[in-house]
């Protein structure tokens, strides 16, 4: 075979699935109803929170369950603005109601969409560095990891529901009715809105396959598979983990600043210790150490709750459950993982050796890790 050939057979195996599926979600906005369109955006975003979470729990091995922490910073950052905004000069209700008569001073700055935008990546990239420096230079690992970013989660939440002058208190910031001086009600607000979302996801995905499949992706693979070992080589598990977690936060506030216009609120409730375990469950279903898969179950676990609760208003919960048990047993490795799974048993030496997948080449890569040291 040619190398032309085998070029155009990997564009065509590895590229091909996910240019088909781009070009379905942009041409959404013409086939699907406003409320469908507007509801598969709210999933887009959850996507992009999912795509961090495999990052850092996936390829990385660390299971945080305090995603929801990021994704409502950058949600709450993001929202201060649309409420400025949406204000035109006027302070907040929610402030008028707990007796304030100015602006708080650390809520001035938001009037700049600018800033704002700014905030939704540094504030979260921020926090996760802070906390995953510390955490990660005492080398704590495994489920105390995961219950520490669980405990914070649930600090801030609380925190945020006692500050009612500041944040809205259990209600949030509600009442959103303009960004960038356009109305969140037009539906063509909420159609560059939704076109939005589906290229920032295809950005962060490319971003992120570009990671796994770089140096620092077989960097990132070795540290999960062999913590020692790296350290042994040379490298800084600590640098190594703090990046990703910092980068899988980013990724949180990104998901958060994108679901708050969309929706038109944010509240405590989205920082809570529930709506991260889901995030979980989300890369669980979909495969993890897969990226497409994080966005699959992302898709699917939420399709899947918004069709039961429509059809079975009162006892859809049980079916979601039945869903999530369902997968776990059945699919072990997640609905896209049993798929590739199936797929290198069925197809000839030379399909895999032209599909590559990310896992496959980041623990290679991770084997070939030692021969690179000098």
């Amino acid at each position: 075979m040619t190398l032309q050939k085998k070029g155009f057979r990997y564009l065509l195996t590895d590229w091909g699935p996910l240019i088909i599926w781009a070009a379905i979600l942009l041409l959404a906005p013409m086939y699907l109803s406003e409320f469908r369109l507007n509801l598969l955006g709210k999933f887009l975003t959850f996507a992009i929170v999912a795509i961090g979470l495999d990052l850092i729990w996936g390829y990385g091995g660390m299971l945080s369950l305090g995603q929801g922490l990021f994704f409502g910073i950058g949600a709450y950052a993001f929202a201060m603005y649309l409420k400025l905004e949406s204000g035109a000069g006027r302070l907040p209700d929610f402030m008028v109601w707990s007796g304030m008569t100015e602006l708080p001073a650390f809520w001035q700055p938001f009037t700049s969409p600018v800033f704002a935008i700014a905030m939704v990546l540094i504030a979260p990239t921020a926090i996760a560095a802070i906390l995953g420096y510390f955490v990660f230079r005492s080398r704590i690992q495994g489920v105390y990891f995961s219950i520490i970013t669980q405990a914070l989660t649930l600090i801030v939440s609380i925190s945020l529901i006692g500050q009612q002058p500041y944040t809205g208190g259990t209600n949030g910031i509600t009442n959103l009715s303009t960004i960038f001086g356009y109305s969140l009600a037009d539906p063509q607000t909420q159609v560059a809105l939704y076109l939005s979302t589906v290229i920032i996801l295809g950005i962060i995905y490319i971003l992120a396959r570009m990671l796994t499949r770089s140096r620092f992706g077989r960097l990132l693979v070795a540290t999960r598979d062999d913590e020692a070992r790296v350290r042994f080589l040379g490298y800084s598990p600590v640098t190594i983990k703090t990046t990703t977690f910092a980068i899988s936060a980013a990724c949180a506030g990104i998901g958060g600043a994108l679901f708050v216009p969309q929706v038109g609120i944010i509240s405590p409730a989205a920082l809570a210790v529930v709506p991260s375990i889901m995030m979980v469950i989300w890369v669980a279903v979909g495969g993890r150490a897969t990226l497409v898969g994080a966005v699959v179950g992302a898709l699917l676990v939420n399709a899947g709750q918004s069709a039961f609760s429509e059809q079975f208003p009162n006892i859809w919960q049980y079916f979601l459950g039945a869903l999530f048990v369902g997968a776990v047993l059945l699919f072990p490795q997640g609905v896209v993982g049993t798929y590739r799974s199936l797929f290198a048993r069925l197809g000839s030496g030379s399909n895999r050796a032209t599909a590559p997948v990310e896992e496959e080449a980041a623990i290679a890569g991770s084997a070939r890790l030692a021969q690179e040291v000098d």
